[in-house]
């Protein structure tokens, strides 16, 4: 494996983690007897650990190292989340979650850091494949989940095969990380333990907060939104979250090229606009395929917006790339993980379809923030290594 593709399996390998228990959180909601609202607290704490990790995780990554990073964290993580569906309660999951989650808003730091510093290595665009990996982790794991669940198989056997795949895979693919050298002049400094965005940096941390407050209702309120709405069978259901995760590895794994070529402000402001097709279409859908069709379209329009953002923060002159990456990254994290309980409030009170609907205008909000991002990438950003 090229040093590069190490790092994309750890997107791959917590995507499939962490999709293994969303898959089931319809019958994680029914083991636990939650209502929407009550499910949306129990994920309060997995987003809080997130934001936790994301925050205070940057000077002991730096320390670790890429390799020992990656072991600790996405190992960590694997394990939590299949833990937690053995939990026999809300009351005990939730710690666990939590944990998980400052192992996961960790990994996030790691992955982008040393994705940033093999694209500028290698003089080419690799931040989208990298996210692509995370959606075909998700897409793989939510179809598997939708046929686990169709099959009867319980989530608590689900998750724990899930983490032993990892766990020997990763323990194989780990053991050759090496860090990658970091960019000439943009990593001096000391790191401080909390990073904040700047003032300068708020306008990416909308443009990467929208998407995934979209992929966040897209992939945890999309099962559940098609028992509640259409009452399909389990399969189909699942399958609402493995067409939106595979059309974002689609959208990811090839968007690249096309970012080099139009510029990220162009790919940015229609990938936007998809995105708000998408919702619209699930919010009015008069029959399952439309709403399928819906989260589809969700799934291409979220693909490379964060990515992009991601890009964009990182090769800002104004700090180091650790820091501002870490600081969009908690903003806009703390929106993934944050947005769905709050969207299971929405749904309790006003309807689930209704959910959908409130996520358009911060979409909106983030078209209009696009001009922040460059219009053509530099010759030396898009050189072939």
């Amino acid at each position: 494996m090229k040093p590069h593709h190490r790092i994309f399996f750890i997107q791959f390998a917590v995507a499939t983690a962490l999709g293994a228990l969303i898959s089931r959180l319809p019958d994680l909601q029914r083991k636990f007897d939650l209502t929407e609202s009550e499910l949306g607290l129990l994920l309060i704490s997995l987003s809080t650990g997130v934001l936790f990790g994301l925050t205070f995780s940057v000077p002991v990554i730096e320390r670790l190292g890429a390799r020992a990073s990656a072991y600790i964290t996405v190992l960590g993580a694997s394990l939590l989340f299949a833990v937690t569906a053995w939990m026999p309660s809300a009351w005990t999951a939730a710690p666990v979650m939590f944990m998980a989650g400052i192992l996961t808003g960790a990994f996030e730091v790691n992955a982008n850091i040393e994705t940033d510093r093999h694209e500028a290595a290698l003089g080419r665009s690799i931040m989208s494949r990298a996210h692509g990996m995370w959606s075909t982790g998700f897409f793989l794991t939510a179809l598997v989940g939708a046929g686990m669940r169709q099959a009867g198989i319980s989530m608590e056997v689900h998750n724990l095969v899930v983490f032993a795949v990892i766990a020997v895979a990763g323990s194989i693919v780990f053991s050759k990380i090496s860090n990658a050298p970091a960019r000439f002049g943009g990593e001096t400094g000391k790191v401080p333990i909390v990073a904040f965005p700047t003032l300068a940096l708020l306008p990416l941390c909308l443009i990467g907060a929208a998407p995934l407050l979209a992929e966040g209702a897209g992939v945890d309120w999309s099962a559940i939104y098609m028992r509640d709405v259409f009452y399909v069978p389990p399969f189909i259901g699942g399958l609402a979250v493995a067409l939106f995760s595979l059309f974002i590895a689609i959208g990811r794994l090839f968007m690249d090229p096309v970012v080099d070529r139009y510029g990220p402000r162009s790919i940015a402001a229609c990938l936007l606009l998809i995105i708000i097709a998408g919702l619209t279409a699930v919010v009015g859908a008069p029959h399952p395929i439309a709403a399928l069709t819906g989260f589809a379209l969700m799934g291409l329009g979220c693909s490379s917006v964060y990515p992009l953002a991601i890009s964009a923060a990182a090769g800002r002159a104004d700090r180091s790339p650790g820091i501002n990456v870490a600081s969009l990254g908690q903003t806009t994290f703390l929106v993934f993980f944050a947005g769905p309980p709050v969207l299971g409030f929405i749904a309790e009170s006003f309807g689930i379809r209704f959910s959908y609907a409130v996520v358009v205008p911060v979409v909106v909000a983030a078209l209009f923030a696009t001009k922040s991002l460059a219009n053509r990438r530099s010759k030396i950003d898009i050189q072939s290594s």
